[in-house]
């Protein structure tokens, strides 16, 4: 009978996110990404919130696990979002300052824009 490797606790099952740099994103991509309101909900919600403070699960938006997996993966391919794995959570960071340097005052113009 062959010896088992010990499984590590800390390793993740799922998949690194893969992020996008805000200085490759094309303005397309980055109007596309903002102009969803479930997205503009959760970039409204992580720029009031500090880095790293968010997970995933956090956000209470009326759509599935899989759609909101789905805007969390526009968003990093738009540059405006990272995330990270804690353990079971996926926390995100808005890369505000990296956006802006990209798109000059397009972030606040959405962050200024109330939702109803």
């Amino acid at each position: 009978m062959a010896a088992q490797t010990p499984r590590r606790q800390d390793a993740s099952h799922r998949t690194p996110p893969v992020h996008t740099a805000p200085d490759e994103v094309p303005l397309e991509t980055a109007l596309l990404a903002l102009a969803d309101p479930v997205r503009q909900t959760l970039v409204r919600e992580l720029a009031g919130a500090g880095d790293w403070e968010r997970s995933c699960g956090s956000f209470d938006v009326p759509v599935t696990k899989a759609t909101l997996s789905r805007h969390f993966s526009v968003l990093r391919e738009a540059g405006l979002l990272e995330q990270r794995d804690a353990g079971a959570k996926r926390l995100n960071r808005l890369r505000k300052p990296e956006f802006d340097a990209r798109f000059p005052g397009l972030l606040d113009l959405v962050l200024g824009h109330a939702a109803p």
